[in-house]
């Protein structure tokens, strides 16, 4: 029986370009997993194993890796930076128990590592922070401080300070044992001594250490009530409430260094034993029925339970197709059947795998707490619970965001068709917020997703690692249609052929519904004039109908049908009749309900050196932006707007030629907007000559 105590499930995320993966390279050295370093910028990190990943130098998927320091063993999760994948950081955190959250010394609290802190936040993960690259020109460990607190509206407990900063940078002051750590020039880990605070910063830590020992006794009404009369906790009170507030989200312990310079890290390792929770002390996860209503039942981290976990991520790779699992209670032995709530179906439990990075190490069982993978799962989603076959349960699922992009792809010689379907299965089963349709008119394959960076990459890993050459379209932005007025109609469906006919007669309302609420139906038919069996074909005749708007064939969104009233027939009513009188009722009143076309907005915050604000807010407002704030820092200006999807394609290129190639932009999903009358006569003339040449 492992003890839990132990054990630390931790994810690593942060903006592009912070040293994540630098991060989890240095950790894994120090700890012993690998001996030669890799290097991101060579292409070289074991946590990035993806052709893509090496070559761009970014980090696309969460690779898993188990590391121990200090008898304890650390599951880590090395997640994306790039907002095009925050699906991605958004399942790791759903299965970590704390985080690390590495911040840029220079750059300071970037657009990602916002969005970043908000999913973290909505998850309820406990978090340290690493204000990484100290070495770095225009490092300032004291303004990403403020910035944390500003921009994040989070109390950084500062833990470390820095002694000396940029190419002065030599090492850090622990403030609670009033130590200097410091590193000699060979930039290994281990030469370092222990020394006294150098005398220019014996002040300044007394002041720092003052303010983390006051923010600590607030968790501890003892401690603070001998605190205030004069007398300092030990070490072990101190560090109690430190985790105690730490895990309870009231604040997160700051450290500093350099990952890339191998300065700093055992201290942030130290911290993640001391102050991040192990399994058992965070909330556990609770069971859901199937409509995903809570039960009131949880899964309780305990090895002698039934068994509850989670798949939340699924990756094919040389070995074969690889899910990984968080345990969350009981046990998972190889050879032993589990159930699949999600399918009802059973699955072998074959291989089961402890990953190091690109390497496997095999196991004959896991239990409560631990993260693997199992190789050759058939049927196993991301998001499905696995259980005990005799004790069933349901885990809370993930919520995947809807695409907002789409472009269409075609093999380039026939013999490609059926490889690209393959490999386009794997990935939609890897990637839950990348989806695939085939266009009913058209036939083509039309791929779904986040963004345009996202589709470039499964384009190439279509290309490079399936070997499916493929035609790319233009891409296609996700619009919706909705409606605009309140209109009462009624509709008679007839038919009389021969033996029974079909009649179902339907009056009902159709009505604009609050934005984001979808389709609601209601039926107000009292006396039986279409009687209740008949209520829900009415429901899917127009629930299916939503499916195609009459402007430019998108999705009808945001509308809300009642059933008034009706008629039936006591021989020649059916469920088909009414269903096919809802189809037609949809078809005749959406056009007099003056539909209108919506398109997506997205957030879009562009970092900008400060000479070239003008160019780019003048190419925003272009674009039919609306800028929402300008945020003035030291290495540049932030600008904040609000942009029509259909307008930003193309947009990176546009703003490095803009910005001499400094400029940085992320942008994600913000909400639905109506379309501008000539944008949408555009898009509804290019729908309606797509289908007359499909």
């Amino acid at each position: 029986m492992t003890d839990l105590s132990r054990y630390r499930n931790i994810g690593i995320f942060a903006h592009v370009d912070a040293g994540k993966t630098t991060t989890t390279e240095r950790i894994l050295s120090l700890t012993g997993k690998i001996h030669k370093i890799g290097e991101v910028h060579d292409g070289e990190a074991t946590t990035d194993f993806m052709e893509q990943e090496a070559e761009r130098g970014i980090t696309i998927q969460s690779a898993a890796v188990s590391a121990f320091w200090k008898d304890h063993r650390m599951n880590i999760i090395d997640t994306p930076g790039h907002v095009d994948f925050t699906v991605e950081v958004y399942r790791s955190l759903k299965v970590l128990d704390g985080g690390v959250g590495v911040f840029c010394a220079s750059g300071g609290v970037e657009p990602q590592s916002e969005t970043n802190w908000r999913y973290a936040n909505e998850s309820e993960v406990a978090r340290i922070i690493f204000v990484n690259k100290l070495d770095r020109i225009g490092a300032d460990f004291y303004r990403v401080v403020k910035q944390v607190e500003d921009v994040l509206g989070a109390i950084p407990l500062v833990m470390v300070l820095p002694i000396g900063t940029e190419d002065n940078f030599t090492g850090i002051v622990d403030l609670l044992t009033r130590k200097a750590w410091v590193w000699d020039g060979s930039d290994d880990p281990l030469n370092y001594e222990i020394q006294d605070v150098p005398e220019d910063m014996v002040d300044q830590v007394e002041e720092y250490r003052e303010k983390l020992i006051e923010t600590a006794v607030e968790q501890d009404d003892d401690a603070m009530e001998k605190y205030l009369e004069g007398e300092e906790p030990d070490m072990d009170t101190i560090k109690a409430c430190i985790r105690k507030g730490t895990r309870e989200l009231a604040f997160f312990p700051t450290y500093t260094g350099s990952a890339f310079k191998n300065k700093g890290i055992q201290l942030v390792l130290d911290a993640v034993i001391d102050y991040l929770p192990n399994p058992v002390e965070v909330d556990p996860q609770p069971e859901v029925d199937e409509e995903g209503n809570e039960t009131g039942e949880f899964a309780i981290v305990d090895a002698d339970r039934p068994l509850r976990a989670l798949a939340f991520k699924i990756m094919d790779d040389r070995f074969g197709a690889l899910t990984f699992i968080r345990v969350y209670s009981g046990k998972l032995e190889k050879g032993t059947n589990v159930l699949n709530t999600a399918t009802g179906k059973t699955e072998r439990i074959g291989r089961i795998v402890e990953m190091s990075a690109d390497d496997r190490i095999e196991l004959d069982s896991a239990q409560a707490g631990d993260i693997v993978a199992v190789v050759g799962m058939k049927n196993v989603q991301t998001g499905h619970t696995l259980c005990d076959p005799k004790n069933p349960a349901t885990l809370e699922s993930m919520v995947f965001p809807d695409p907002v992009i789409s472009i269409s792809v075609t093999p380039k010689d026939k013999g490609g068709a059926e490889k690209m379907s393959l490999a386009i299965g794997k990935m939609v089963a890897e990637d839950p917020s990348f989806r695939v349709e085939t266009d009913e008119d058209s036939g083509e394959t039309i791929l779904r997703g986040m963004g345009e960076l996202h589709l470039d990459i499964k384009i190439d890993i279509l290309k490079r690692t399936y070997g499916v050459d493929v035609e790319v379209g233009k891409p296609q932005v996700a619009y919706r249609e909705t409606i605009t007025q309140r209109i009462e109609d009624s509709y008679t469906h007839k038919k009389q052929s021969g033996g029974s006919g079909q009649y179902g007669k339907i009056d009902y309302v159709l009505e604009p519904s609050e934005v984001g609420e979808g389709f609601q139906f209601e039926s107000k038919v009292t006396g039986g004039n279409v009687p209740r069996e008949f209520w829900p074909a009415v429901e899917k005749g127009f629930k299916t109908s939503m499916a195609e708007g009459v402007m430019a064939g998108f999705p009808c969104e945001d509308v809300k049908v009642t059933l008034v009233d009706g008629g039936f027939h006591a021989v020649d009513s059916s469920a088909v009749a009414f269903e096919i009188a809802a189809k037609a009722a949809y078809r005749q009143s959406i056009p007099k309900a003056t539909p209108q076309l919506m398109e997506p907005i997205m957030k879009v915050d562009v970092f900008t050196p400060e000479d070239h604000v003008g160019d780019v807010i003048g190419d925003l407002n272009r674009r039919r932006g609306m800028i929402k704030s300008q945020e003035a820092g030291v290495t540049g200006v932030r600008i904040k707007s609000d942009v029509s999807l259909s307008e930003m394609f193309g947009y990176i290129g546009d703003l490095r030629t803009m910005t001499s190639g400094r400029g940085q932009f992320s942008m994600e999903f913000s909400h639905y907007a109506p379309c501008p009358k000539n944008v949408a006569e555009e898009v509804i003339k290019e729908a309606k000559e797509r289908k007359a040449n499909g």
